[in-house]
């Protein structure tokens, strides 16, 4: 997605992180691109200005960047994860934030990645933050981060189809998720104005 001329230096860092990471790990910034797509559709739909668009499409671009530091041997597990596993899984987020935070980014791209894994019931991490201290960019990218995650393929279990990703997010609108990056997300994907990955 073309960016303004004054972010074009900021989308050129981004890039180059992604560039670094994908000499790595193969899946996670395809899962990355394929999100920031997504968010960029849900945004539209809410009217969001351009500006802000270009800030969460590079934020979801590199949102799990943080994933550089945890094992491929875990990343890529199948079955089931043991709680000591999880805990490091969950530390990409910080992981992330500490990296994207050193960049002096003129917004706030580094907390829309501190904030992706964030509810509006104050039951995500890493902070446990609740509501309106959720910037709408992070709330957008969680939506789109739970439908592209459940309907695509992953390395660790095969994709669950997109209605099962619908029907997640709607039984968690207005308790976890934005209920109007709910809706947005499913009046984008029942325009077919974005698709799960092919299988």
């Amino acid at each position: 997605m073309p960016v303004s001329e004054s972010n074009q230096i900021y989308q050129e860092i981004v890039d180059a992180l992604i560039a670094m990471h994908r000499l790595t790990d193969g899946y996670t910034p395809s899962h990355e691109d394929r999100t920031a797509d997504l968010c960029v559709k849900i945004a539209e739909q809410l009217a969001l200005p351009r500006d802000r668009i270009d800030v969460l499409h590079m934020a979801a671009q590199v949102h799990d960047i943080g994933k550089a530091r945890i094992p491929l041997t875990l990343l890529n597990k199948p079955g089931r994860i043991t709680d000591d596993e999880y805990g490091v899984l969950k530390s990409h987020v910080q992981i992330g934030y500490d990296i994207l935070k050193k960049i002096s980014f003129p917004f706030n791209l580094a907390e829309i990645v501190w904030c992706h894994h964030e509810y509006l019931d104050g039951s995500g991490y890493p902070r446990g933050i609740t509501a309106e201290s959720i910037p709408l960019e992070a709330r957008i990218l969680t939506v789109s981060d739970i439908v592209e995650s459940i309907s695509a393929d992953r390395p660790y279990h095969k994709s669950l189809g997109m209605a099962a990703a619908l029907d997640e997010i709607r039984r968690l609108r207005g308790t976890r998720l934005d209920p109007q990056v709910v809706d947005a997300c499913l009046d984008v994907i029942d325009q077919n104005l974005w698709h799960e990955a092919a299988a």
